[in-house]
């Protein structure tokens, strides 16, 4: 709870990341080469819970940030690539003949 409150702020912490206003591509692309470098630089440091951009720079955060009106916040888990196949299934390869 804030100590005062301000007037026209969000409860939200961030919003939803709009796709349809951005291009995607681009945004991901360079949130993942920000999470690439702290990864690499970093590789027994907390996990963060995302990517903030601001134009070309970014920055890994660790809690929801309070965004700036050019800011973009895009999750951790859209940032990872796609699950792994669940345990107990198994991947069929076509026969050769």
């Amino acid at each position: 709870m804030p100590s005062f409150p301000i007037t026209g702020a969000t409860t939200s912490a961030a919003p939803v990341l709009r796709l349809d206003r951005i291009n995607s591509q681009q945004v991901f692309q360079q949130a993942r080469l920000v999470m690439y470098r702290y990864q690499e630089g970093c590789p027994s440091g907390p996990e963060p819970c995302g990517v903030v951009l601001q134009g070309a720079r970014g920055r890994v955060v660790f809690d929801q940030p309070v965004l700036l009106p050019d800011e973009q916040f895009v999750p951790a888990d859209l940032l990872q690539g796609r699950p792994a196949a669940r345990a107990g299934v198994r991947i069929r390869m076509p026969r050769s003949r």
